[in-house]
């Protein structure tokens, strides 16, 4: 399972953007600069984002994109629903199911329990995270992840490498 570089360079983009004042928004040209992306890429993410409502954009001298709500509000399994989907989803079976019409395991199977697991366990990991929590140094990331994971009900025992 990968992540996409469209949600890898859209959550760069919105960082980018959240580390401005409140009140100052960033052009497609000026992201593009800061994050080493092309103008269109930037163009096409930027759309995205504002259609899924995670970004609001103001035309004019003045104007930019800004986050559409505070960056605590934020969490990556937001981000990630807009920019590419999860990493199962549950009609993955019906387009996959082999040479014939329907998967042979589409009543009992065994590797969908599997995946479906994943992706509660990433869900849950991904919606504790927010923007905000990405702002800070990768060290300091490193703790307010482990942080949050930790205090759950003991689901997830991460520990980092440093």
């Amino acid at each position: 399972m990968k992540f996409s570089t469209q949600e890898e360079y859209g959550l760069r983009c919105l960082l980018q953007i959240a580390k401005q004042e409140p009140n100052r928004g960033l052009t497609i040209p000026e992201i593009s600069e800061l994050e080493g992306l092309t103008i269109p890429n930037v163009a096409k993410i930027m759309r995205i984002m504002r259609l899924g409502g995670l970004v609001d954009s103001e035309r004019g001298q003045l104007g930019g994109y800004r986050l559409a709500r505070p960056s605590d509000k934020i969490t990556l399994r937001q981000v990630i629903a807009v920019l590419g989907g999860k990493l199962f989803e549950t009609d993955f079976c019906d387009s996959h199911s082999g040479a014939i019409e329907i998967c042979t395991n589409s009543i009992d199977c065994s590797i969908r329990s599997v995946w479906r697991t994943v992706q509660k366990i990433v869900d849950e990991v991904l919606g504790k995270i927010t923007l905000k929590d990405l702002l800070s140094s990768e060290r300091e990331v490193d703790a307010i992840v482990t942080g949050k994971l930790e205090s759950d009900s003991g689901l997830f025992q991460l520990k980092v490498i440093q």
